[in-house]
């Protein structure tokens, strides 16, 4: 599989943390924004994706979480897509060309967020853990 990041991103390494399932809480506790942005399961079976996770102003979807880091897409309104969309279905259906597009699987697969239609849009971005350079405070 081809795919073309833009760029990979330094982020604080607890945005990528995966967290651990609590009984008391019956919940996963201590898991990181993006990490809890993975929505590859729910996109495949046609429900809605997970709470999205800002950044640089944009909401953001995490479609694959590795030792490398997490890779996710842009979420926008269709109405601002350029491009062709699709569904996961569709995307599915020519896997190769999908595969093979220079701005990922995803880009252009129409998903639910929030009652809403919106559109996955390339090419990914890779975040990785990082060092993040504090502001000053004078």
């Amino acid at each position: 599989m081809t795919e073309t990041f833009v760029k990979s991103v330094a982020v604080c390494p607890t945005r990528l943390a995966y967290g651990a399932w609590s009984h008391r809480a019956n919940r996963t506790v201590g898991q990181g924004d993006i990490s809890a942005a993975y929505s590859a399961d729910r996109i495949g079976l046609g429900e809605a994706v997970r709470s999205p996770f800002r950044y640089e102003g944009a909401l953001w979807v995490t479609v694959d979480t590795s030792g490398d880091g997490c890779r996710a897409y842009r979420l926008i309104a269709p109405e601002v897509f350029a491009d062709t969309t699709m569904t996961y279905r569709e995307g599915c259906a020519d896997g190769d060309a999908a595969r093979s597009d220079p701005n990922g699987f995803y880009h252009g697969m129409r998903v639910w967020h929030v009652g809403n239609d919106r559109v996955l849009c390339g090419p990914p971005v890779l975040f990785v853990p990082g060092e993040i350079e504090q502001p000053s405070l004078f």
